[in-house]
Parts: structure tokens; sequence; C-alpha cells
């Protein structure tokens, strides 16, 4: 990833905003009435808008900061997801909350995924901002200790199995971890109202997910 500073977005001030994941879908209406549709994107692409979470000056003040910092919309960063930043459905992780791969006795590098749905159409999800040592792996089900076994890279999500302690043929590869969303802002232009911010106008602070 080019152009990325690897700071955690305010977090009292994410953990008040709104967003959510976002697709991009062709749809074409035959003259039956019928659809045809394509998924456009491989992959779903998250937007927030972090302003709800702007109650105070002092708020307000920190984020102009940090996007004077980021140049506007040059530098990525790190965001953490109220909805989504764990491999878990809680904070608490297990290191077979999610399949990340299956060995063959020669593949020493994995890359963390998160795995939606599990009937119909599965989506996987790659991981590349872990939160740093929060990353438990297992090996057929048996947990393996990080720096003996394995190290994992905060910055691209990948776990690297060391020599001896590479996967057997077969064996399932699982992780649990915690994670933060790479965004960027998504306005060169932070307008803020002060009149209006103190009668409780919000100011929109639009950010976008980007890809490693």
């Amino acid at each position: 990833m080019t152009a990325f500073h690897e700071i955690l977005f305010p977090l009292d001030i994410a953990l008040r905003s709104a967003g959510g994941p976002q697709r991009r879908t062709d749809v074409v209406v035959l003259g039956s009435g019928a659809e045809e549709r394509n998924a456009r994107w491989a992959n779903s692409r998250r937007r927030y808008d972090a302003g709800y979470g702007v109650k105070t000056f002092e708020a307000l003040s920190e984020v102009v900061a940090f996007f004077e910092e980021r140049r506007g919309r040059l530098y990525g960063f790190r965001w953490r997801d109220r909805l989504d930043h764990s491999s878990a459905a809680s904070e608490i992780v297990s290191p077979t909350d999610q399949a990340i791969g299956v060995g063959d006795g020669v593949t020493a590098s994995f890359q963390l995924v998160k795995t939606y749905g599990s009937l119909y159409s599965p989506y996987q999800r790659p991981i590349a901002k872990p939160v740093a040592g929060s990353v438990r792996t297992a090996v057929a089900g048996v947990e393996v200790d990080e720096g003996t076994a394995f190290t994992s890279d905060a910055t691209t999500g990948t776990i690297t199995f060391l020599s001896g302690h590479i996967p057997a043929s077969g064996a399932v590869v699982s992780a649990g971890f915690l994670f933060d969303v790479p965004v960027r802002f998504d306005t060169d232009y932070l307008e803020v109202d002060l009149s209006a911010f103190a009668a409780g106008a919000i100011p929109k602070i639009p950010l976008v997910e980007i890809r490693p």
C-alpha cells in the first residue's frame, strides 16, 4: 500500500460514527421484466462518516489536526469499525475463529481473512491491518505460539510460519484477531461551520476504505 500512515483515527470519535459496507452491482432490466445482475466489485468497500462522533470543539480540533497531517486524501490511515473489528462475535478472539488456509507442507505464509456467511455464497474478506499483538493462530485445531511457531505482520495481515513449524499437508490453519480498516479521507476540503456546530449541527467527515 502506498502513502499510508500506520496510525489509528481517534478512537473515541470513531466509536460514535456511522457507515458500513458498499458494493457495486450492475442491474439490467430486460424487456420481459426479468433482470440480469452482475457484481462489478469482488470485494465490498466500506464508507464512514466520522462527523457523528464529533461532539465538542476539542474533538473537532483533533480531527482537523489529523486531517492536516494526512494532507486530506493523500495519506491513508487505520480506522476502527465499531460494528466489525474482530474475527469473533465479540472482542474475545479464539485461534480457531477463522479458517485462513490448508497446509501443503511447503507454504509458509497465509493471509488473514474473515468469512461472512456459510451456506449460499460465503464471502472471504482479506484482512490487511490486524491489531498488533492480537493475532492467535492454530494448526489442525492446536494453538501455536507467536514468535516460536509463526510471526504476524500488522501492516499486511500476513501470517508466516517459521522453519520447522510449516503446516503439514491437509492441516487446517486458523486464526483469531482484532483488526482495523485501511481508509483515507474522501475529501480534500473539511468544511466546518462553527456557528452551526455550536447550535448542534454535525460536520461531515467522509472516509472511504482503500485497498492494500
